[in-house]
């Protein structure tokens, strides 16, 4: 199996407790912390318990197509890239996906 179907199967992954399973895909700079710390409050604000990763390996980050980060992924589906997100957002965008 190639590298790159063995990440796609990888993506789909989504949380043991049925809330949004939620990745943070960046290097690690200060952009990236700030979206992880956004998303870390719009979790608490929905009283969701969903373990955020941090994903900065790169090849990771290409098998998502994104190549402008800081970037969310929402249940394996990139919801945002290239721009920090304000703890509404990122609450918007949860509501979404809970409601599905």
């Amino acid at each position: 199996m190639s590298l790159f179907k063995r990440k796609k199967e990888e993506l789909s992954e989504t949380g043991a407790n049925g809330d949004a399973y939620i990745k943070v895909l960046g290097s690690g700079c200060a952009k990236c912390n700030q979206l992880e710390a956004a998303t870390k409050e719009a979790l608490s604000k929905l009283g969701m318990d969903t373990t955020i990763e941090h994903v900065k390996d790169f090849a990771q980050i290409a098998a998502y197509g994104v190549m402008t980060t800081p970037a969310l992924v929402v249940d394996g589906k990139v919801v945002s890239y290239g721009k920090v997100l304000k703890t509404e957002e990122v609450i918007s965008i949860l509501e979404k996906v809970r409601k599905r």
